[in-house]
């Protein structure tokens, strides 16, 4: 079987406050994402939301159903966001093959049986992916740069300077719970989503990449007043529970890419948090 997965579990914040670095990675670091030949998929009990990536090298990979789901095949009762963080690839989708090149995106409605993911050429394309619960079948819909809807936010002077790309949004295409975007910090930048905020009602995962090799990111998660934080390097992913700040700092500027799960699908529909009143 080419699809592996592992379970991590919800918590609650005031037991969060006990944990020490191994538990905090143990429960909310994504660290595996991509090897070869492979899906990899982490299975969330908040919002029931999936992280995962897929790696096809040498041959086609299928997006097979795991056992969490109790479902016949994968999206049976579910949607999923891919965002390709690699070269360019190929995601077949029944009889359709969709193309897409680096940072381009495709969402994929409920119902839609035969998920492949495949090479183009002797391009390693890398799929990173975010899946929810669907309660309605929505088409799929491929989505390229240039039909992101751009926000360029922050300021070098605050070390913010960032441009946030929504691709997987509902003002581009209709999804019922999943959303999914990438935000580019400039150079000279590191801090992102500051000031932090909380969204109660969604669930969200930070998925990290173009930081170089010698250089790391610190994601800082929890309450507003009882903060802490997971070191991450590049290609890895990291959870934040509805309750919980998501924000980070990096020894270089990055991208990441944002994914979100829950009852609603207001981009705007956050608490935010003045960087002063932050512990």
């Amino acid at each position: 079987m080419s699809v592996k997965y592992k379970t991590k579990y919800a918590c609650h914040p005031e037991d969060f406050r006990t944990y020490d670095t191994e538990k905090l990675r143990s429960d909310f670091l994504l660290d595996s994402l991509f090897s070869d030949n492979t899906v990899n998929l982490y299975y969330t009990h908040y919002d029931r939301f999936i992280v995962g990536g897929a790696k096809p090298s040498s041959s086609p990979l299928k997006l097979e159903t795991i056992d969490p789901l109790k479902a016949n095949y994968f999206l049976e009762r579910r949607e999923i966001g891919i965002i390709n963080v690699g070269g360019t690839g190929i995601v077949k989708v029944g009889e359709t093959e969709y193309t897409l090149e680096h940072k381009e995106a495709l969402y994929i409605g409920r119902g839609a049986e035969g998920v492949y993911f495949l090479k183009s050429g002797n391009e390693q394309p890398l799929f990173y992916l975010n899946s929810a619960p669907a309660h309605k079948s929505f088409p799929t819909k491929k989505i390229s740069q240039s039909d992101a809807e751009v926000v360029e936010l922050g300021s070098l002077e605050t070390a913010n300077h960032r441009v946030i790309r929504k691709l997987i949004v509902n003002s581009i295409v209709e999804t019922c719970q999943v959303q999914m975007g990438m935000t580019q910090l400039k150079t000279g930048s590191v801090w992102n989503t500051m000031p932090a905020h909380v969204h109660d009602r969604r669930m969200e995962a930070y998925f990290y990449f173009e930081v170089p090799e010698d250089q790391i990111v610190c994601h800082f998660l929890g309450e507003p007043q009882h903060t802490r934080h997971i070191w991450l390097k590049n290609n890895q992913a990291v959870l934040s529970p509805p309750w919980s700040i998501h924000c980070g700092s990096g020894t270089s500027n990055y991208t990441f890419i944002w994914g979100m799960a829950g009852e609603n699908l207001d981009y705007g529909d956050m608490d935010t948090f003045d960087v002063t009143e932050m512990r």
